[in-house]
């Protein structure tokens, strides 16, 4: 496998490592808030707004990990029946595709980001959190993103990953 492929999986991951811990401390502040509003009986007042955020970053990073492990949902049926080499084709041509829309995402996502941090936004509420920071985690999920689906995509021209699941049959022993 190539150093950038491994490189690449490395920060995938970094990112689903980084997400799975998002996704604790959303729990653990979703935990404190429910405490502090039916035991203490006072109101919140960042614990939503975080929980969101958090959730939402926990989403966008862990997208590159989970492509690392195909956990993306896919309907594997075609491929499946193909031989090597239909799944091959089938594989580059789903990942370019994907490669496109994804490049697309980005240059939205990084012109969103850009556009909060250049003009000061602040969320509406009393938190007043700046929009730049949590907006920042949907280019950057997209990044890393891109970054893993060019790696899938380059094991698929080198013929090292045909994309979808091997029958039985066709596996090389």
């Amino acid at each position: 496998m190539p150093s950038a492929v491994r490189l690449v999986g490395t920060l995938s991951t970094i990112s689903g490592v980084i997400a799975s811990f998002m996704i604790l401390a959303s729990v653990l502040i979703t935990c404190q808030m429910i405490f502090v509003r039916a035991v203490l009986g006072k109101s919140t007042i960042w614990q939503t707004e975080a929980v969101i955020y958090l959730m939402i970053a926990a989403t966008m990073i862990g997208l590159a990990y989970v492509q690392k492990l195909k956990g993306h949902v896919g309907v594997d049926l075609i491929p499946t029946m193909l031989g090597p080499n239909g799944r091959r084709i089938v594989a580059f041509f789903t990942l370019g595709v994907t490669v496109l829309m994804m490049g697309l995402m980005l240059y939205y996502a990084y012109d969103m980001w850009h556009f909060a941090w250049k003009r000061g936004w602040k969320s509406e509420t009393v938190w007043a959190v700046p929009l730049w920071i949590p907006y920042l985690s949907v280019p950057l999920g997209f990044g890393l993103f891109l970054l893993q689906l060019f790696a899938d995509l380059w094991m698929v021209v080198r013929g090292e990953d045909i994309g979808a699941p091997v029958p039985a049959e066709d596996r090389r022993h």
